[in-house]
């Protein structure tokens, strides 16, 4: 098996890893009755999509 020649730097192991930092996911709030939904999805509480009903909600 291959074997490093020299120990692998902290700067070039954080730049290698610079795109592994977790992002927080958007959330907006729905037109039709305010609660807080992530963009481009149905309403779990109202079943709103662009001001549509789009699915029905029993309560």
């Amino acid at each position: 098996m291959a074997v490093p020649f020299r120990k692998t730097s902290k700067a070039a192991k954080n730049k290698r890893r610079s795109h592994l930092a977790l992002v927080s996911t958007a959330i907006v709030s729905c037109q039709n009755c305010g609660a807080m939904i992530r963009p481009h999805r149905v309403c779990r509480e109202c079943g709103n999509y662009k001001g549509k009903e789009v699915v029905r909600v029993e309560d």
